[in-house]
């Protein structure tokens, strides 16, 4: 419950104060939020397997965005950023949408 309540609070606090985010890191942005998307179907399907950890779950949210960035990062310095964001957001995805398989899977029993 507490966790909803953060997320509520964050999304009001996003639309009120409207952030901005520094030119240079516009192009890491989406790939941040789907390597914390990715995260976060993990935890839901743990946590309805059973099998949830919160350290774990904070450890792989933070080294997910991490690592996506820094992806992201050498590609830009390798002059195929274009081409290494949509690696990464393939790969992210696949993961994502296995996730939500399993989560309808345990939810629906279908």
């Amino acid at each position: 419950m507490i966790a909803f309540l953060a997320l509520i609070a964050g999304v009001v606090a996003g639309v009120l104060l409207e952030p901005t985010v520094p030119v240079g890191l516009q192009p890491y942005l989406p790939i941040a939020v789907v390597a914390a998307l990715d995260a976060v179907f993990g935890g839901i399907r743990a946590k309805l397997d059973g099998v949830f950890d919160d350290k774990q779950f904070v450890i792989s949210f933070v080294s997910n965005v991490i690592v996506a960035a820094f992806i992201v990062y050498l590609g830009d310095q390798l002059g195929v950023g274009g081409q290494l964001s949509t690696g990464v957001v393939v790969v992210l995805g696949v993961r994502i949408f296995g996730n939500v398989a399993a989560i309808r899977r345990h939810l629906f029993r279908a």
